[in-house]
């Protein structure tokens, strides 16, 4: 049976009780402290392959031999450094091997490239350089990619990319590699050791993985996890990121932009509000703080 009010109930005033609006803003927040927890607990740490040690690679006369399946392969150290240097960054420009990876030994850097590549582990392609130039890149096959993986010659959470995807894009992914050498010099001087380098392809695969899991509405939350923000309602992902342990044991990242002359004035905005370092080629420098005047932003501009 229904019970009426009672006469002094009917009188209570009802001071306490919340208005619509008050409801409505608790469920948002109720909502918005639901994801964040879903998200926090797939962890980045979580994503991470188990660490195996890696396989001790023993050299006779000068080279060792690798297998891929049953083939085997008789490479020098720094051929097997380049194979790495390779995969961690999937175009590189032969001159800049040369002057990284072999030290200025340029001409070693020549014969090993071709070593690697008449024994169908690397590919080489001539693409249209800077002001009308051709500049020689170089990048893993298959076949280089499985023995690079076969071998653990990078850690297992180090993404590993191999094959010229996008040859329009291909100067620019390889003046990467160049850009990764100048932060890494900086990084490693200030006491930073066991530097992982994470490509714009890696980021983009994970967060849009989130999306599709979480939905737009956790974007805060995803960028938060992946150590981004939201720029008008969006993640700007960077070309590259380096993450790194410090003298005091922390992770530590940087987020790197490769700002070209063909960036328009919005897309960079929004790296700059996103809080990324921007690097230019030489010379064009002035062409982007001119930019930026025109947003009114104000970054600190690096060259190449």
């Amino acid at each position: 049976m229904a019970r009426d009010l009672s006469p002094d109930n009917a009188r209570e005033p009802d001071r306490g009780a919340p208005d619509a609006r008050t409801i409505a803003d608790r469920i948002r927040e109720t909502e918005r402290e639901v994801r964040a927890a879903e998200v926090a607990r797939t962890s980045l740490a979580a994503e991470r392959p188990k660490q195996t040690p890696r396989p001790a690679i023993h050299f006779v006369d000068g080279r060792a031999v690798l297998y891929d399946r049953a083939q085997g392969y008789r490479l020098t150290e720094p051929q097997i450094r380049t194979i790495s240097e390779l995969g961690k960054f999937r175009v590189v420009a032969s001159y800049d091997l040369g002057q990284y990876a072999y030290q200025g030994e340029r001409e070693m850097a020549e014969k090993d490239i071709e070593y690697l590549v008449a024994r169908g582990l690397a590919r080489k392609g001539v693409f249209d350089g800077p002001e009308n130039t051709h500049r020689e890149l170089v990048t893993l096959t298959r076949r280089g990619h499985r023995l690079l993986r076969a071998n653990v010659l990078v850690p297992h959470d180090q993404a590993v990319y191999h094959g010229f995807v996008k040859p329009k894009d291909a100067n620019h992914d390889a003046d990467l590699y160049r850009l990764y050498q100048k932060e890494a010099a900086r990084i490693e001087s200030e006491g930073g050791k066991n530097v992982r380098v994470i490509l714009d392809y890696e980021l983009k695969r994970k967060i849009n993985r989130d999306v599709a899991r979480f939905g737009n509405e956790a974007r805060p939350e995803i960028a938060a996890r992946h150590g981004l923000r939201v720029v008008h309602n969006k993640i700007p992902v960077p070309d590259l990121r380096i993450e790194y342990e410090t003298t005091d044991g922390n992770i530590a990242r940087v987020n790197l932009e490769l700002v070209t002359e063909h960036y328009r004035g919005r897309s960079i905005a929004e790296k700059v509000r996103a809080g990324f370092r921007l690097f230019t080629p030489h010379g064009e420098s002035d062409h982007l703080r001119r930019v930026l005047e025109q947003q009114e932003l104000t970054a600190e501009i690096l060259s190449l």
